[in-house]
């Protein structure tokens, strides 16, 4: 008995002492930064068709459908372009700071406002990838996602380090962002913006409460005391809890579709595969899908091969050699459903939600190795910089003595500045030791 208190208080000193997983949460902020934002720049010249005021799914029927479903976006705010156009740079600039790791807290909720915005304006645009990074963007707000390979973890490390050195460190931005977003949401609650379906307005205002509490605890504790540990401890149990549901979703999300496979008459007598790369809308490469759909023997392992590693995934958890063999052939799937089938932002959001399996020995050793690519490449840089600079001048020397050459003495010496002319001999020496002083080449005698 006593060893199962023992263990359960350590599980429990464990929860609530860190923020568990914080590489695994950092490549989750970073892929699905990067799959939002590719996705947004790739449609940037269709932008208004798909979600904008041009599309088939115009404003009033947009406003219907939010209407009975209560979904969140604010686009349906204002039906005006320029509005869209602001909402679109938002979308785009959040998804680049929260890619970087800039203020993650704030940035994470913007993220999820633009995608939320977009995707509910439009419900029937995109495909299954649309859905991971609508749940996730959600998911990502709740997490402590900038604890490394962030600007974020940069500011803390040299905000620790100035303290060490006895220095003050004042922040200045946090407070300002958390003025304007909380007069911006204020002002939306009032106008009656957020009446919808209660649970993103109730994250949004939870969000913008607890960060306030976290700077005024922070600043009046002096960064400590016992204020400042609770919170800590609610932060760490609100991260571990949303890293647990983000695995469950990917769980989930393999669970149900290898079960609903093998419900499939094609699925089980191994052709489902076939038809697919049979159709021109999911064939980027015809010649490839031609060789795959060719060779019926290859059909079928892939066929039976998805439907097993999908069922059996959410099982290998418990073993951890199994389970990372099986998480590199499904990354490697969906790297060739990217290729073969024309899906690169499904493909992207789905190795983004597995990689919160990953190792972490693995990513450390991952980011150690892109941290020691980045520093070789930023002494290069300089060095390159130079001999560049070194180029251009040696070739403008070159000129400057080709050009004196053709103009200058019988000799084909280079030509120099003329010195001040003068009546006579005399008077020419003078000039040229002017010249002379006043740090100009002194020219042939007149």
């Amino acid at each position: 008995m006593n060893g199962i208190v023992v263990r359960v208080s350590r599980s429990v000193a464990r929860v609530t002492g860190a923020a568990l997983g914080p590489y695994q949460t950092a490549v989750v902020r970073i892929g699905f930064g990067a799959t939002w934002l590719l996705f947004l720049l790739r449609e940037l010249p269709h932008r208004h068709e798909l979600y904008g005021p041009d599309g088939p799914w115009g404003h009033d029927l947009a406003e219907q459908l939010t209407a009975d479903n209560g979904a969140f976006t604010v686009l349906m705010w204002s039906d005006g372009r320029i509005w869209f156009e602001a909402v679109y740079a938002l979308a785009v600039l959040s998804s680049v700071l929260l890619l970087l790791g800039w203020r993650t807290r704030t940035l994470s909720v913007l993220f999820m406002v633009g995608v939320l915005s977009l995707q509910n304006r439009s419900v029937f645009m995109g495909d299954g990838g649309d859905n991971v990074v609508h749940l996730m963007s959600i998911y990502l707000v709740l997490t402590r996602c900038g604890q490394v390979w962030s600007l974020d973890a940069r500011r803390a490390r040299r905000a620790a380090a100035a303290r060490a050195r006895g220095e003050r460190v004042v922040d200045r931005t946090g407070p300002v962002l958390w003025c304007v977003l909380g007069f911006l949401l204020i002002a939306a609650t009032s106008a009656g913006r957020l009446d919808g379906d209660w649970f993103v307005p109730a994250l949004l205002w939870a969000v913008w409460v607890s960060l306030g509490l976290w700077w005024a605890v922070g600043r009046g504790a002096g960064g400590g005391g016992q204020p400042r540990i609770l919170l800590d401890v609610i932060t760490n149990i609100v991260h571990n809890g949303a890293l647990v549901v983000i695995m469950a979703e990917a769980c989930l999300i393999y669970a149900t579709a290898g079960w609903y496979k093998i419900q499939g008459s094609r699925w089980q007598d191994g052709t489902a595969v076939y038809y697919p790369l049979n159709l021109d809308y999911f064939s980027p490469w015809p010649a490839l899908s031609d060789a795959l759909a060719a060779n019926g023997t290859v059909i079928m392992l892939i066929t039976y091969g998805t439907v097993a590693v999908q069922v059996a995934f959410p099982f290998t958890l418990f073993n951890r050699r199994i389970k990372n063999v099986l998480l590199a052939v499904m990354m490697t799937e969906h790297a060739v459903i990217a290729v073969t089938l024309g899906l690169p932002f499904f493909s992207l959001a789905m190795i983004a939600a597995d990689a919160v399996f990953l190792p972490t020995s693995f990513l450390r050793r991952l980011g150690d190795r892109a941290a020691r690519a980045g520093n070789r490449t930023a002494r290069r840089l300089p060095r390159a910089v130079l001999a560049a600079a070194a180029h251009r001048h040696g070739d403008a020397d070159r000129d400057r003595h080709r050009d004196g050459g053709s103009h200058g003495d019988g000799d084909g010496r280079p030509a120099t500045v003329p010195g001040p002319r003068s009546r006579g001999d005399d008077a020419g020496a003078a000039g040229a030791g002017a010249g002379a002083v006043e740090g100009r080449t002194p020219g042939p005698r007149t």
